[in-house]
């Protein structure tokens, strides 16, 4: 199973990240989506959580429905284990993963956003990942996502940067 993973696109989602979607069996967000109309780029099977900027204020009135609707948290169960997604907000920069990987033992992985940096930490069970920001704000070197397969047998995460300043949306 083929699982993309994205995070902190606030309103705007890079269609080179779209493109990828497109040959995934689901995707995650990992929170700060900005508007359902980045949901709906994505495509249909989108697992998402709220972010620390998803809240009523920041998305128009009509998408209000959409934004009540994403939990703060979402675990996915995987062929080979257990996928869990956060925003990440909850837990101060300094020792997250240790502390990420103290709150979901029973994880395979953990997907966290909110710093929007990319992170494929696998050093120790369950792994912490972070796809970085897959839309146009903060990126740290242009926007990123993670693609993660999934197998009974073994999981692996492929990091992705695409060069910024490309400015094409969906």
């Amino acid at each position: 199973m083929r699982v993309l993973i994205v995070a902190d696109t606030h309103g705007w989602v890079d269609a080179r990240i779209i493109a990828f979607a497109r040959d995934c069996d689901a995707v995650v967000h990992a929170g700060d989506v900005g508007a359902e109309a980045v949901l709906d780029a994505l495509g249909g099977a989108v697992t998402a959580v709220r972010g620390n900027n998803d809240v009523p204020a920041k998305w128009p009135a009509a998408q209000q429905a959409r934004l009540a609707a994403l939990p703060a948290e979402a675990v996915l169960e995987l062929p080979g284990g257990r996928l869990v997604v956060v925003h990440g907000d909850r837990w101060p920069a300094r020792g997250r993963h240790a502390a990420l990987r103290q709150a979901y033992p029973a994880a395979r992985a953990v997907v966290y956003g909110h710093s929007h940096r990319l992170v494929v930490d696998t050093d120790a069970l369950p792994w912490v990942l972070n796809p970085g920001a897959a839309g146009r704000a903060r990126t740290n070197g242009g926007p990123s996502c993670l693609l993660l397969q999934a197998t009974p047998q073994a999981w692996s995460v492929l990091p992705q940067r695409q060069a910024d300043g490309y400015r094409d949306t969906v």
